[in-house]
């Protein structure tokens, strides 16, 4: 046996074809499925999706077929605290977060490793798609899976204790072979569908949550850059930095979301190339690969999950933000979004959009 290793088992195809690869590899496997909320009451016939309940009995009849031990961890009120919250925290605030970021941190990779030493497990393991290897330079690194799936951009926030004890065996896997190995080995879930929303806002509806949990958002007015008003909106969490179709009024023109003003309850919009910046500053910087750098550095940026790396120079500030200069403006950056940078596919490190500026 190469070891033990605790595999987080979602009950999708992706974290069992993961078990069942480590199995194969000489792993001693355990599951483990993380309970991290109670189904929403609003959707009680709900099935599917990540952390459902039909989610924990796929993988429970996972690890069944695969002869292993499966165990569910009530982590419900870490990931309200760490999750959740700030979720609430950051639209309240006019920010869009990416409140998986947060869980791979705090929860899939940081609880569920201390879980994973308490039962005499060596490392975690997860379904995801990104390469985990250690530097020249003794670092962990993290780089961009070569398959179409990359997920290494959800992974930025994860430390050098996190990255030296995870594995994860589907690195360099198309996911059509993934579905495919699942067939083989008889494994029900291998055309189970992939999770697309947000796990605790099963119809993506953010406003809806939000007023659910007791905030509501209030109506304000839509202004243009210098502040004159353009007319009403229908509360904050109705809108996101670049939209423009929705906006429940007509200006004779295409109009653009460039910033919610949270303070003043306003909607900032804009015309045509307004919803591009060329320039942002970045906080709460988690260096992966590389040390945190001393001089201005030329790199490559993902300001969302879908996004294209885009050349950028990351300037180091004196309070420890960076400011990321782009080549190329970049459209609708959000504040609470992360950038995320990499060198090639090495992901250098990451952090959260704080403030964007105008062409």
């Amino acid at each position: 046996m190469k070891g033990k290793v605790l595999v987080g088992m979602s009950g999708g195809v992706d974290s069992s074809v993961a078990a069942l690869l480590l199995q194969r590899d000489g792993w001693d496997v355990v599951g483990c499925t993380l309970r991290l909320h109670l189904d929403d009451p609003a959707f009680p016939t709900r099935e599917g999706g990540c952390c459902s309940f039909q989610d924990v009995q796929d993988a429970r009849r996972i690890c069944y077929k695969l002869g292993i031990d499966h165990f569910i961890f009530n982590f419900t009120d870490l990931f309200e605290d760490r999750v959740i919250r700030n979720f609430m925290e950051e639209y309240a605030a006019g920010h869009t977060p990416n409140p998986c970021i947060r869980c791979n941190r705090w929860l899939k990779f940081g609880a569920m490793l201390q879980r994973a030493r308490e039962l005499g497990c060596d490392a975690v393991a997860t379904g995801h798609y990104a390469i985990v290897q250690q530097g020249n330079n003794g670092r962990w690194q993290l780089r961009a899976s070569p398959t179409g799936k990359d997920q290494s951009y959800v992974l930025y926030s994860l430390t050098q204790e996190q990255l030296a004890h995870t594995l994860l065996p589907l690195a360099s896997l198309p996911k059509s072979a993934v579905r495919a190995i699942a067939e083989d080995a008889g494994l029900p879930v291998a055309h189970k569908p992939d999770s697309q929303e947000i796990c605790f806002v099963p119809d993506n509806d953010y406003a809806a949550f939000l007023c659910r949990r007791g905030q509501v958002s209030e109506p304000g007015d839509f202004v243009d850059a210098q502040g004159t008003v353009l007319g009403r909106h229908r509360g904050l969490t109705h809108y996101t930095v670049g939209q423009r179709k929705g906006l429940g009024i007509a200006f004779g023109q295409p109009m653009y979301v460039t910033r919610l003003d949270a303070v003043h309850n306003r909607v900032v919009l804009g015309p045509e190339g307004s919803q591009y910046s060329r320039s942002l500053l970045v906080r709460d910087l988690n260096w992966v690969s590389i040390s945190a750098p001393e001089a201005p550095l030329h790199l490559q940026a993902k300001i969302r999950y879908q996004a294209r790396p885009a050349a950028a120079t990351a300037v180091p500030q004196p309070d420890g933000a960076l400011r990321l200069n782009f080549d190329e403006p970049q459209r609708a950056p959000a504040p609470g979004q992360a950038a995320v940078f990499y060198d090639d596919d090495l992901l250098l490190g990451g952090g959260i959009i704080t403030q964007t500026f105008a062409l």
